[in-house]
């Protein structure tokens, strides 16, 4: 892929292995964003909540024709940088966030968040909706939720010379542990009812 600006950047193909169906409570294999598509389509099928997976918005420039049946892009572009993951709508409220995972055991680098994104998130805020980010720390098999007013504080610190980071200690006293179900992975909504209604 190149972004606007020229750059290049490749983009690896992830493998996941299936889940070990004779153990509900473990993910171990699944991604994140796999976690909480699959818990999102749990909300939409049982009306609870509509959110969805934001599309990256990508110009498709070269494609290479193997054969009739078979296209390969070989050069596209970022068309813009994206905002955050997901968004939707969950009792009455618009909901908007960014999920990351880290396989550090001991910190979550702010390196993975944009200013592009911090300013999108603050934005969300000022109009009244709901925002925050997910961050998996993936050697504890651990989801954490931090609402975007407290990643502002350590996204400052950063900006003056402070942490580039955020330790795991730190973000287990600072955000909530999101509770693992079979059909709800990352049931954030249950930490949204707790925080905000």
């Amino acid at each position: 892929m190149n972004y606007p600006n020229g750059q290049r950047k490749t983009i690896p193909v992830q493998k996941t292995s299936r889940n070990n169906e004779n153990n509900i409570f473990s993910n171990r294999g699944m991604t994140l964003e796999e976690d909480i598509n699959i818990t999102n389509k749990f909300y939409l099928d049982t009306n609870k909540a509509v959110i969805h997976k934001k599309p990256t918005p990508v110009q498709i420039v070269k494609v290479h024709y193997p054969q009739r049946s078979a296209a390969v892009i070989t050069e596209a572009y970022f068309k813009q940088a994206s905002t955050t993951d997901y968004n939707g709508l969950y009792r009455g409220k618009y909901v908007d966030f960014e999920a990351k995972e880290t396989k550090n055991k001991t910190t979550f680098p702010l390196a993975n968040i944009h200013q592009h994104q911090i300013s999108h998130m603050k934005s969300i805020i000022e109009h009244g909706g709901l925002c925050f980010m997910i961050i998996r720390f993936a050697a504890y098999d651990e989801n954490y939720f931090l609402e975007a007013e407290k990643l502002f504080t350590f996204w400052n610190d950063k900006s003056e010379g402070g942490k580039k980071s955020i330790s795991y200690e730190t973000l287990k006293q600072e955000s909530q542990v999101i509770p693992f179900t079979y059909q709800t992975r990352v049931d954030y909504l249950s930490i949204i009812d707790k925080l905000y209604f």
